[in-house]
């Protein structure tokens, strides 16, 4: 059986089938909103398959991206979660 998504709360522990450059991001996205203490207790990431490359997606708009060619990601943010 193939799994096509998971999500878990802020604070768990990510999939293991995750590159550890995503792992690796989403602690610092997580880290750097609690410096700014904003409260994700009752947030959520949502892991996508896309083309067999892993998007990781929270709950306040952002984004990771996993480039399997150099072992990167990349972090945006979407406009729908705007402060504005």
């Amino acid at each position: 059986m193939i799994s096509v998504g998971t999500r878990w709360s802020s604070g768990d522990e990510p999939p293991a089938r995750l590159p550890q450059a995503v792992i690796d991001t989403v602690l610092d996205v997580e880290g750097e909103l609690a410096e700014q203490n904003v409260d994700t207790s009752m947030w959520y990431w949502t892991l996508t398959w896309l083309e067999g490359k892993p998007v990781v997606e929270f709950d306040d708009g952002t984004r990771i991206d996993y480039d399997p060619d150099t072992d990167e990601t990349t972090v945006s943010q979407s406009d729908e979660y705007s402060d504005e």
